[in-house]
């Protein structure tokens, strides 16, 4: 690392993790395929690191397959200049992808096909509601929405309008988290979910479960802060799939945060590999960094990805 750059210093607003627990590699799946799957709407930063970090490593140590997604369905923030970067940064740092990299924007058909299959099982819904109309109900209520439907009551008005709403239940679902163990939530917990915006533009809720699911999917490893949309994930897999067939095992693994408990953030300019990269840092000790970071690891140290997947191998207890 060059001199007078030491960890304390490049991590500067970032909280340094220690060691924490690995997921027990005897309830994740053999030769899996997962995904590393960043929206191009902003730089790589150490945040995207972290995760890579847990996608790949997982998926070499346990034999299994990474695809690279290329998650465009925000049209408005979405810049092909932000995708070039990302793809040139994470080959930069020795992350290579088994298969892909594919664009959700090459392909609207899976996604028409899903809202027919939601059409025929009758949950869809056109919505008028906007942010405003929960920000009104919450002020004349004192308290934010809760469970499912919408202040407008839209399920039963017959709106025709680019918002869509899938009608869920005020449900569970269960799973076992390989990092979190049992977990519980609901289906719902905000009102029924959009699918496609007042742009017209689908959704990440429709996106990430209709690709997981033709994509074949089976190990989801991304961050803590995507846990409690895994319950309405599963409901919707469900009603897409005729039950859902077996759900994929989901690893929600902790986040880099901020001193003041905030996750980085791109719009935040926090921590870009580029900046990492011209202020001199090797793609191993950016990777260093975040291991630490992430609590993978307690020293600075360069990582290469060729090793990712020692990160992840049992700690003998001798």
């Amino acid at each position: 690392m060059p001199s007078g750059a030491g960890p304390d210093i490049r991590l500067g607003r970032i909280a340094m993790g220690g060691r924490i627990p690995r997921p027990d590699l005897a309830r994740l799946p053999l030769r899996p395929r997962t995904r590393f799957a960043p929206a191009p709407t902003g730089f790589l930063h150490l945040g995207h690191v972290a995760n890579a970090l847990w996608v790949w490593g997982l998926a070499r140590v346990l034999g299994g397959r990474v695809l690279v997604r290329i998650e465009d369905h925000d049209r408005t923030r979405s810049r092909a200049r932000y995708e070039t970067a990302l793809l040139e940064d994470l080959g930069w740092l020795g992350f290579t992808a088994d298969d892909g990299p594919v664009r959700q924007s090459d392909d609207e058909a899976p996604y028409l096909e899903a809202l027919g299959v939601l059409r025929r099982r009758g949950v869809v819904y056109g919505c008028g509601c906007s942010r405003a109309s929960f920000t009104m109900w919450t002020t004349e209520h004192g308290r934010s929405w809760q469970g499912s439907g919408c202040p407008g009551a839209c399920r039963g008005r017959g709106l025709d309008g680019p918002v869509l709403r899938v009608a869920m239940d005020d449900g569970e679902e269960t799973w076992q988290d390989g990092q979190l163990g049992h977990q519980a939530g609901a289906v719902a917990p905000a009102g029924d979910p959009v699918i496609r915006d007042r742009d017209g533009h689908w959704t990440y809720v429709l996106s990430v479960v209709v690709d997981d699911l033709r994509q074949g999917v089976d190990l989801v490893v991304r961050g803590e802060d995507l846990r409690a949309a895994t319950p309405g994930q599963l409901r919707l897999r469900r009603l897409l799939s005729s039950g859902g067939g077996k759900p994929p095992v989901f690893v929600h693994h902790p986040l880099i945060r901020r001193p003041n408990g905030r996750k980085l953030s791109k719009s935040a300019g926090d921590t870009g590999v580029r900046d990492l990269r011209a202020a001199g840092s090797s793609a191993g000790e950016i990777i260093g960094m975040a291991a630490v970071a992430v609590g993978l690891l307690e020293g600075q140290r360069s990582i290469q990805t060729a090793d990712v997947a020692l990160l992840f191998e049992p700690i003998s207890s001798s």
